[in-house]
């Protein structure tokens, strides 16, 4: 009989699954659970958009677009950038559309990754840059960030990590799981460090609209590092569009076409009725991001003031729509803490190993939820600590 096993491939056999999933997995089986572990909006795609794609499929628009996505999206996705961001690209040749912002992270890791290369990842960060540089052939290199910095990436810690193979740096900012955000001046000390070596910067904006208290600055926009940084963003958390899967990848244009001969063979194309509603969001909706950010503000500091209420320690995100409490006071790890709480109250947060060895002793918990939820959850989680 075959084993089915030993012809996997060596590298997805080591590759664990989603430690995100894991936890949203239980919850979906088990009665009357909150969950605050998916970063997902609760929010629905606002009216116009999803209006703009019904009346695509009522046209007829069902077939493929060009592999760099529709010419009229690629133009208002860089009037868009450059209005809200201050980057300017163009459309022809530097922008493209893809499925969610993950494809455009795996196509960039993939254009660039040979056998060996090292990939600069600052941790606890989103759960696929690890598995997308192993599966390119690349080799993680992980920077740990810490609460005391804000679990920003500093220049020495970044100086520190480069060697003669270092060929990417990711800088995800605004960061999921730890909400942090890298401010200008944090980010002209990482530049001052990448401007004089090859290696490029794949910059995760995919939270960029999500950033409270100020704007957000996008490393591409400073001196000498617009040409070798590629953006990625997408339409999943600005606008609610989780389920439409579209993203888009802006940069050098030679690395930009490398991605292209990626995607044309493994995607060929993002959705249609995606991309024409997307068309529809960057053109009409400024005031419903708007809307669900000052929405995401009032939750953000519910969640902050309910976790230090309980005794925790709790950095105050500045971006994204997580919170990153310490329960290292627990005396549990992070997968213990995850568990017993699920199953004995009902709540389901995220240990914060699955974002790295650093993010051990920390949970992630979303407030992309309703206050409802999150007024419930955060009580049950007071009870789980005081019967602990």
């Amino acid at each position: 009989m075959t084993d089915f096993e030993s012809l996997l491939s060596e590298k997805v056999k080591a590759t664990k699954p989603s430690g995100i999933r894991k936890f949203f997995d239980i919850v979906a089986e088990m009665k009357d659970a909150i969950s605050l572990g998916v970063g997902e909006p609760d929010f629905v795609t606002p009216w116009a958009i999803r209006e703009a794609g019904i009346y695509s499929l009522e046209r007829g628009n069902t077939h493929y677009t060009s592999n760099w996505g529709l010419a009229e999206l690629r133009k208002e996705i860089a009037n868009y950038l450059e209005r809200r961001f201050s980057l300017k690209y163009e459309p022809k040749t530097d922008i493209m559309v893809t499925v969610g912002g993950s494809e455009a992270i795996d196509a960039c890791i993939r254009a660039l990754i040979d056998n060996g290369d090292e990939v600069l990842i600052p941790e606890p960060s989103f759960v696929c840059y690890s598995p997308c540089t192993v599966l390119a052939g690349g080799k993680p290199v992980p920077i740990v960030t810490r609460a005391e910095d804000e679990f920003r990436l500093t220049p020495e810690a970044l100086k520190a990590a480069i060697t003669p193979k270092t060929k990417l740096l990711i800088l995800p900012y605004p960061n999921n799981p730890t909400g942090a955000v890298m401010t200008r001046e944090d980010l002209e000390k990482i530049a001052a460090v990448i401007r004089d070596t090859n290696i490029i910067v794949l910059s995760d904006e995919i939270y960029s609209e999500l950033t409270y208290g100020g704007t957000h600055v996008s490393i591409a926009t400073l001196p000498g590092m617009f040409e070798r940084t590629i953006v990625v963003n997408g339409f999943s958390k600005a606008y609610a569009m989780t389920g439409w899967r579209l993203g888009y990848a802006a940069g050098n244009p030679t690395i930009i076409k490398s991605m292209i001969k990626i995607h044309q063979f493994a995607i060929m194309s993002a959705p249609t009725t995606s991309q024409y509603a997307a068309i529809e969001a960057l053109q009409s909706c400024d005031e419903d991001i708007e809307r669900m950010k000052n929405e995401y503000n009032y939750r953000r500091r519910v969640m902050v003031d309910g976790f230090r209420k309980m005794g925790l320690e709790c950095f105050e995100p500045r971006g994204a729509f997580y919170v990153f409490p310490s329960i290292k006071s627990t005396g549990m790890t992070s997968a213990e803490f995850c568990e017993k709480l699920l199953y004995s109250k009902k709540v389901a947060v995220i240990p914060g190993d699955a974002f790295g060895e650093s993010g051990e002793g920390y949970i992630r918990a979303s407030y992309c939820y309703s206050i409802k939820n999150i007024d419930i959850a955060l009580e049950r989680i007071a009870e789980f600590l005081k019967e602990i």
